[in-house]
């Protein structure tokens, strides 16, 4: 979670753990081939509460060509409001488990999640009570 200041720091060292291998691998066929393809890894990383390094995140983002700057502050907002947004559906799925009050967590979940999930899930709604 993102309430340790170093919560980034250690995302990303996990990341590289994670991903190191197959970057190594390929690099090394791409080198034995000679193809000269290079592979590269370039995280980005957001806080469950929509936090993130913003000089981090602005500055990967330039250096995967994205030089406007006002281009690069709208994704990182935009970043930020989808993360916040996933937790709070999360939090009402979690409502959801916890109550089973599934009429009124429903009602305000994004109508698309709700027609995707409702199947999958096996959930349906009580018919409202007069």
């Amino acid at each position: 979670m993102d309430t340790n200041e170093d919560w980034a720091e250690k995302k990303e060292q996990e990341k590289n753990d994670r991903y190191g291998p197959l970057i190594g691998f390929i690099n090394h066929l791409s080198h034995r081939e000679n193809s000269g393809c290079k592979v590269s890894e370039t995280n980005f990383t957001t806080g469950v509460r929509g936090s993130l390094h913003t000089n981090q995140f602005l500055t990967r983002l330039e250096s995967l060509g994205v030089k406007n700057t006002n281009t690069r502050e709208a994704i990182r907002n935009r970043t930020v409001q989808k993360t916040l947004s996933m937790s709070d559906m999360i939090v009402k799925f979690f409502f959801i488990a916890l109550n089973s009050k599934t009429d009124w967590t429903l009602q305000n979940l994004p109508t698309e999640i709700v027609n995707k999930n409702m199947e999958r899930f096996n959930l349906h709604l009580q018919p409202p009570r007069l």
